[in-house]
């Protein structure tokens, strides 16, 4: 079974590995149906979805149904403003046939003025209060690619998580995600991983998998390497895999192994590797 590790303040625990919407997207409903509760037996119970990947939020609600009590659920929305924080905040639980999120995150922060816009008046901030007061949200995240946003968020408002790449590749060649790293653990942050999986950015003419905008590690004993040193950070709870369901699936078996820490000779393997690759993400210089 996959391990669990505590998050939040009110004695939750999440599997280490994490299912993301994107991998039920575009599939029949019968096989995402068999996909979340493959997971789910497995030892899976942190579920994360966003209504921009494709019809994920629809084959996910039908799929977590008869499970969905057991299960830790994560939203998010990519609007700044209030309202449309309320319409998709409401379109969301329909699709996913619940009455509440365990964590509701605003969506892919990219720059200081969406992030403004989120805290002004009229903003999205403003519906996440109103709906944890509610009932309907019981934490309240976010995700980023830019660690400058991610750093002033979590100074601005006392946030539940902070979903954020933690790659290999990001920190050694990029110097991308250190200080978050850094500053999440003195404000009681919880750091979920984004990317642990990632590779580089796809060449010219590579063969491209629909569901990853980059290029994922297809071989397992990377793959192991890499999500083991992205769960031995310190702060980060867990790690959801690449969209592509055969990499989620080879990433569930990795997870269902006793985990280990990374250890220094195997961190040095990681430097090198790094070394011979592009980044997905890299901190401005």
């Amino acid at each position: 079974m996959i391990a669990k590790r505590p998050y939040g303040k009110k004695g939750d625990k999440l599997s280490i590995i994490g299912l993301g919407g994107i991998v039920l997207a575009r599939l029949p409903q019968k096989e995402a149906d068999a996909i979340a509760r493959e997971a789910f037996e497995r030892g899976v119970n942190y579920f994360d979805v966003a209504p921009t990947y494709w019809d994920a939020e629809e084959r996910m609600g039908p799929a977590i149904k008869p499970f969905r009590d057991k299960i830790f659920l994560a939203c998010k929305t990519a609007k700044r403003d209030a309202k449309g924080a309320q319409e998709e905040l409401e379109a969301s639980l329909r699709k996913l046939q619940t009455d509440h999120f365990d964590l509701y995150q605003l969506h892919a922060l990219s720059n200081m003025q969406e992030l403004e816009q989120c805290f002004a008046p009229g903003g999205a901030m403003e519906v996440f209060l109103k709906a944890r007061e509610q009932g309907k949200v019981r934490y309240i995240g976010f995700s980023a690619h830019s660690e400058e946003v991610a750093l002033e968020a979590i100074k601005r408002f006392p946030f539940d998580s902070a979903l954020f790449p933690f790659n290999f590749v990001t920190l050694f060649k990029g110097n991308f995600g250190w200080e978050l790293l850094k500053e999440a653990p003195k404000r009681g942050v919880t750091l979920l991983a984004l990317k642990a999986m990632a590779r580089t950015h796809w060449q010219e003419g590579a063969k491209r998998l629909e569901k990853c905008w980059y290029e994922p590690i297809t071989d397992p004993k990377l793959a192991e390497l890499a999500l083991r040193f992205t769960l031995s950070l310190p702060n980060v709870t867990a790690a959801i895999p690449p969209g592509d369901e055969n990499i989620f699936k080879m990433a569930l078996q990795l997870g269902e192994r006793r985990f280990r820490r990374i250890t220094p000779r195997e961190e040095q393997q990681l430097r090198a590797e790094a070394e011979k690759l592009t980044p997905i993400f890299a901190r401005a210089a």
